[in-house]
């Protein structure tokens, strides 16, 4: 099993929050990680999400050219990064993967499913993560969290229907693998968060 481990989930779960305290924990056993995201985590990669998230050019693109770039991105980011530090043995903890655009672009856009997993495969060159760790949130808990954004981008400024298919996409999803996706309530206060997955951590990662 590699040592990709993604996190996923609606917007305002907490992932950049349980990604620090993931790698805090890691790095205390003298671990080497990496911490990166989807999109970006390359020079290319960032004006691709700048692209996608917040630059006027980017307002009203069509759902194909959303798929398109954000693949271009992960290209980028796998075989630039991702793939040569697990090659060297590190932790790579990546906020979002392929799941997001099965979940996003698949299920909420609803692009075609099978087209999606082609182009997954191709970008990645095949890599899968070998755990993920979906932070799950209630509507009332995410829009807490939001309300304190002082801005949102493109994709965050969908209307709230749009993440209620999200969310529902991402459970689809996890209850089709769930010996790699594991499920986690994240309206629970970070700490307790945190050790649920560590928890998970190490059942998928026994020493």
């Amino acid at each position: 099993m590699n040592r990709l481990i993604t996190f996923e989930g609606s917007e305002g779960c907490g992932k950049t929050t349980q990604i620090s305290l993931l790698k805090e924990k890691l790095e205390t056993r003298g671990e080497t990680v990496l911490v990166t995201r989807e999109p970006g985590g390359t020079p290319l990669g960032e004006k691709i999400r700048h692209l996608l998230k917040d630059a006027p050019e980017g307002k009203g693109m069509t759902d194909a050219t959303e798929l398109l770039l954000f693949s271009a991105s992960r290209a980028e980011l796998v075989t630039k990064v991702i793939a040569p530090a697990l090659k060297e043995g590190a932790w790579v903890l990546c906020d979002r993967f392929t799941d997001s655009t099965f979940v996003y672009q698949g299920i909420a856009r609803e692009l075609p499913i099978e087209f999606i997993s082609t182009l997954n495969l191709f970008a990645t060159g095949d890599l899968v993560p070998g755990l993920t760790l979906l932070l799950e949130v209630s509507p009332a808990k995410a829009a807490e969290r939001m309300a304190h954004r002082a801005t949102r981008d493109r994709i965050e400024d969908e209307e709230p229907e749009f993440f209620d298919i999200v969310r529902e996409g991402f459970v689809t999803l996890a209850e089709s693998e769930p010996d790699r996706i594991k499920r986690i309530n994240a309206d629970a206060d970070p700490g307790t968060v945190a050790e649920i997955i560590w928890t998970h951590f190490l059942h998928a990662f026994p020493a």
